[in-house]
């Protein structure tokens, strides 16, 4: 009769150190393997990308507007939207943050002219009507979440993912104010 082998053996044991390295090094290398570098320039603004950048700060400067002119009209809207207000307002800084230093161009300035125009007009319909301040602030946030959503197409990188979140939260917004 043949004798039989030992069992084999439970294999290589790991040391204690070779764990530790291994918990600080792989890490790393997931870390590192996982960020790819993006070219430089990668996320650049072009010239036609900063004037639509500055036409989406309008909007959304028209939709915070439009957010006080009709908490003026309707306080019950004021005290039950002031959630949505406060992140509209935070929307804005985000796209002011976004934007690169955005200079005002007679472009941007005829988009501030026709939003502060816009806004005043909103005034003169909600201050009548109460009651019509939460339609006219639904259909302003409604216009915002579209203006953003079709300049998120334009864009690349974090701008795009900025609009297109912004877009998705006006489009919630939109539908907490029905």
């Amino acid at each position: 009769m043949s004798p039989l082998a030992p069992p084999p053996g439970p294999g290589p044991a790991f040391t204690r150190r070779a764990l530790l390295v291994a918990g600080v090094v792989l890490p790393g290398l997931v870390a590192a393997g996982c960020s790819a570098d993006e070219p430089a320039g990668a996320d650049a603004v072009t010239p036609a990308q900063v004037d639509q950048l500055a036409g989406q700060l309008a909007v959304q400067e028209e939709l915070v507007a439009a957010f006080a002119t009709a908490f003026a009209a309707s306080p019950e809207l004021a005290a039950a939207a002031a959630a949505l207000a406060a992140q509209a307002g935070d929307q804005l800084d985000r796209l002011r943050q976004a934007a690169p230093t955005v200079t005002t161009t007679p472009a941007g300035a005829s988009a501030s002219a026709s939003s502060t125009a816009s806004a005043s007009a909103t005034a003169s319909a909600t201050a009548v009507d109460p009651a019509a301040a939460r339609a006219v602030l639904r259909t302003q946030v409604a216009t915002a979440a579209a203006s953003h959503a079709t300049a998120c197409l334009d864009f690349t990188g974090a701008r795009a993912a900025l609009l297109g979140s912004i877009a998705a939260g006006l489009r919630g917004q939109d539908g907490q104010l029905a």
